[in-house]
């Protein structure tokens, strides 16, 4: 490496490691005004987060709806290895788990509370089970009260708001529609690409 190469590398990671500092200090500002800010909960705008809940969950719904209608009907059995979940399973496991985690946590009735799914699931069942599901979520953010909404409750080891648990379910839809393109890969179905939010 000659000097001036040596010398552009040093300087660039000089300075690199300020701006860092910068940056990480500016993090630090904006973290703690979130937090200063999440300790007065009289103040939030509990229509608006509704509204964006439910855009989040209507979004939700067009991503999940174009990955299952692109897999063909005969292929809602495959599944990569032994050990995995069908495509039918994946969806059935969503439904399930996203209707039982809102209703136990946020005291609403279970849609599913005596219903048992069948484990493998034609086409045209998941579809309209991943629309009741949607539809329950919608209503449910709806109905809840604002008391309700901005309440805690136990999730994954710590305490969140049950706001928060609509977008920790999305986030669980989202793994599992990622799981779901390569499924489709693996059958030669080239994914739609859902672009924005």
């Amino acid at each position: 490496m000659n000097r001036i190469s040596f010398l552009r590398n040093i300087l660039g990671f000089s300075l690199l490691s300020i701006l860092g500092c910068r940056i990480d200090s500016g993090k630090a500002k904006s973290t703690a005004n979130l937090a200063k800010h999440n300790l007065v909960t009289d103040e939030v705008d509990t229509n608006a987060l509704r509204k964006e809940l439910i855009t989040a969950w209507n979004r939700s719904e067009m991503m999940t709806m174009t990955n299952v209608k692109q897999m063909p009907p005969g292929l809602f059995t495959f599944k990569y290895t032994d050990g995995a979940m069908t495509f039918s399973e994946q969806w059935r496991h969503c439904v399930i788990y996203t209707c039982g985690q809102l209703a136990g946590r946020a005291g609403i009735r279970n849609p599913y509370d005596g219903i048992k799914l069948p484990v493998q699931m034609p086409k045209e069942n998941i579809i309209r089970e991943l629309e009741n599901m949607y539809a329950f979520v919608r209503q449910s953010i709806k109905d809840l009260s604002d008391e309700k909404l901005l309440s805690n409750c136990d999730f994954a080891g710590t305490t969140i708001p049950v706001w928060r648990l609509f977008y920790a379910m999305e986030n669980h839809i989202i793994h599992h529609r990622g799981q779901c393109v390569v499924y489709l890969r693996l059958n030669e179905v080239t994914p739609k690409g859902y672009y924005g939010w």
